[in-house]
């Protein structure tokens, strides 16, 4: 066993770029449709995991400025660009063959919200902005991403739904693959409102998708594949009534130790929800870390120092990159210390309201093992 100062001290490079340049020189961002500097149309270009600077040709296709007009790749734009979506991807080659008009990510938003509802065209922009962070980060990390729009059973849909004036109410949630989120969550006002009520440290739309495409990929990495058994083991056994238990849930709340064994209050509620609020936390420290080296900070860097976890912690788990793991979450640990002060001192939330329990690490070291499985 290594002791803790043996752990690796770097991290590796970005698993999803952030940080991108125009052909201008200058710096433009994810989000980014157009360089404000020089103007140029911007798209990202899901595969390569890049911001592609675009020079226009014939037939409303585009190429990478800078690359030569013959024999280099030619791109569409996603049709969703000039919609409330505003979506700045890039459709495929092979995307233009097989006839497609939006991009891959747009293509797994089965149902938008009804848009002559007040206020619903921003959120849909804002949804889809959260959705498009996500699937870049799935994509980066190799796992399936497909839709069921395009004919696969066992792909991913989306379907983004308004209560109408005189209710019900939308259910968000997950079944078979399918992700319902209610678009009202797009509002900050609502929003916050709920996370209040309920007693939530963390409530943002990019968290909802987490959460609830945990749920898809315990059903597609985890529930058909010899993870099962070792997840039941760390996780506890789903087969538990899961309608009873969320009920017991809300009725009780969590149990009064939570924190030494969950990453969140919620996630004690049912062995699925563990499960899916530990992938999504996940998936929260691999993008936050992600962008931070992508702009050169990472957690090695800041001056605070935390008792690290150390290699005997996952000494069993016969894992031989155990150590890798860790230093991603120490490192993870150090940099949120700061990123919560620097909140603090702009007298808004912490930007991290969690503390990681020893066993939550290992849960979280699990859904690491099963991502890189899956990934290859």
């Amino acid at each position: 066993m290594l002791p803790v100062a043996a752990l690796p001290r770097q991290l590796p490079p970005p698993t999803t770029a952030r940080a991108f340049s125009c052909a201008c020189g200058r710096p433009v961002f994810f989000r980014n449709s157009q360089c404000l500097a020089c103007h140029r149309a911007l798209g990202y270009a899901a595969t390569r995991g890049t911001l592609l600077a675009l020079e226009p040709l014939r037939g409303g296709r585009w190429r990478e400025a800078g690359a030569p007009v013959r024999g280099s790749a030619r791109w569409r734009r996603c049709a969703n660009l000039d919609t409330a979506a505003a979506c700045n991807w890039l459709l495929e080659p092979d995307e233009q063959l097989a006839g497609h008009t939006l991009c891959r990510c747009c293509r797994l938003t089965r149902t938008v919200p009804d848009l002559a509802q007040p206020n619903a065209p921003l959120w849909w922009c804002r949804i889809e902005q959260a959705k498009r962070r996500l699937v870049s980060s799935l994509i980066g990390l190799r796992l399936p991403v497909q839709a069921k729009t395009d004919g696969f059973a066992d792909g991913l849909a989306f379907d983004l739904l308004l209560a109408p004036p005189e209710g019900p109410g939308v259910i968000t949630g997950h079944a078979d693959g399918v992700i319902t989120l209610d678009a009202a969550e797009a509002d900050d006002a609502r929003r916050e409102q709920r996370r209040s009520d309920l007693h939530e440290p963390y409530r943002t739309l990019l968290g909802h998708l987490r959460h609830e495409c945990g749920h898809y990929y315990w059903q597609r990495l985890v529930q058909p594949t010899p993870w099962l058994e070792p997840c039941r083991a760390l996780f506890g056994d789903d087969r538990e009534d899961y309608a009873a238990a969320l009920q017991r849930h809300y009725e009780q709340g969590a149990p009064a130790d939570w924190g030494q064994r969950f990453v969140s209050a919620y996630a004690s509620a049912h062995p699925w929800e563990d499960w899916a609020e530990t992938w999504a936390h996940y998936l929260h420290l691999v993008d936050t870390l992600d962008t931070a080296r992508s702009f050169g900070l990472d957690g090695e860097r800041v001056e605070l120092s935390y008792e690290r976890f150390g290699a005997e912690l996952l000494a069993d788990t016969g894992d031989a990159q155990a150590l890798d793991f860790l230093q991603l979450i120490n490192s993870w640990m150090e940099l949120t210390g700061v990123l919560n002060e620097l909140s603090r001192a702009m007298g808004v939330a912490d930007f991290y309201p969690f503390v990681l329990s020893a066993p939550a690490v290992r849960k979280l070291h699990l859904v690491h093992r099963v991502v890189r499985s899956a990934g290859g």
